[in-house]
């Protein structure tokens, strides 16, 4: 009996594959709003939060979605706004305390090793050497992408900003694991709206404390790059994440998700002109080997699911 991908598994890792390529417009496309506004980073990060929570709530009641109810459903919305908020604020404040690359390293590159451990210890998949293989593989591709961190920075600031870098990878690693468990009557959409709006009110008073604070000139191309920061990388993407989490799982999400710096080297390649050395193109090239076994292994794991329930469905009483 051949085993395929079923439909499920497909749309799961397109929704994931398609956040983890929107994610990468993320940095560009902060990078182009804070050049043009002034705004700080913590900053940009809340208006990112704020644009993409309120474009998808007013989706939400335009299509006339119930408002959430019970304990559960605010429960969940309560915990995307806090780790969305830890996680935005900590990384922003690591590429301050020491640098991007340290802070995109260590952030993006701990994330899927503490899902893996995080599912490990809660009972709800081994950690095995297939898993362990695409970890390590995925890692040493980060690294070669993104690049070892300069020796200007102070020992002090590094292990600060490692720090930092690792409370957003916990933040990320835990939304990662909560969120594959579906809340009965909530749905992704409203969640993600609700809870990002939630988050921007949390970081506010942070971004507002800084010396640019929250203010900044409208024009037409600083509106633009906003609404697009709010729509792309943060409105679509996470509802894509969010979305397709509990048809792969949060130990293959957080895989694909290494394809938001491949994406966003890509494209500082060609918008920003920077070059990417030899050792860069074999991390990229490392990471699409971690990414499509990634991908294969959850095809033949929900796949073998499926068929284990048909299976049992058509048992005779």
């Amino acid at each position: 009996m051949s085993i395929s991908l079923s439909s499920m598994g497909r749309r799961g890792l397109f929704s994931l594959v398609g956040a983890g390529m929107l994610w990468g417009t993320g940095g560009l496309l902060g990078t182009l709003l804070s050049r043009a506004t002034g705004l700080s980073p913590i900053a940009v990060a809340t208006f990112r939060l704020a644009v993409g929570g309120l474009l998808l709530v007013a989706v939400c009641a335009a299509a006339r979605q119930p408002w959430p109810r019970g304990r559960s459903a605010w429960r969940r919305i309560g915990a995307v706004a806090g780790l969305a908020a830890i996680f935005q604020a900590s990384y922003f404040a690591a590429v301050a305390a020491s640098s991007l690359g340290v802070a995109t390293l260590i952030t993006i590159g701990a994330s899927p090793v503490m899902v893996a451990v995080l599912e490990h210890c809660t009972g709800r998949h081994a950690l095995d050497r297939h898993r362990a293989v695409t970890i390590g593989l995925a890692l040493t591709g980060l690294t070669m992408l993104v690049g070892t961190p300069s020796g200007n920075a102070s020992v002090a600031a590094t292990f600060g900003g490692a720090a930092l870098a690792l409370l957003a990878a916990a933040a990320f690693a835990t939304v990662t694991v909560i969120s594959a468990n579906p809340v009965a009557g909530l749905d992704t959409m409203t969640s993600t709206g609700i809870g990002f709006t939630g988050g921007a009110l949390l970081l506010a008073p942070l971004a507002a404390s800084i010396s640019t604070g929250l203010v900044f000139e409208l024009r037409p191309s600083s509106v633009a790059l906003l609404l697009a920061l709010g729509l792309a990388p943060t409105a679509v993407a996470y509802t894509l994440y969010f979305r397709g989490l509990p048809q792969v799982g949060p130990g293959t999400a957080a895989v694909l998700a290494l394809l938001e710096p491949l994406t966003g080297t890509a494209l500082a390649a060609v918008v920003l002109g920077e070059r990417l050395t030899p050792s860069g193109l074999a991390g990229a090239a490392l990471l699409i080997a971690a990414l499509l076994l990634a991908g294969r292994r959850s095809g033949v794991e929900t796949a073998r699911a499926e068929v284990a329930v048909n299976g049992r469905s058509h048992t005779p009483d």
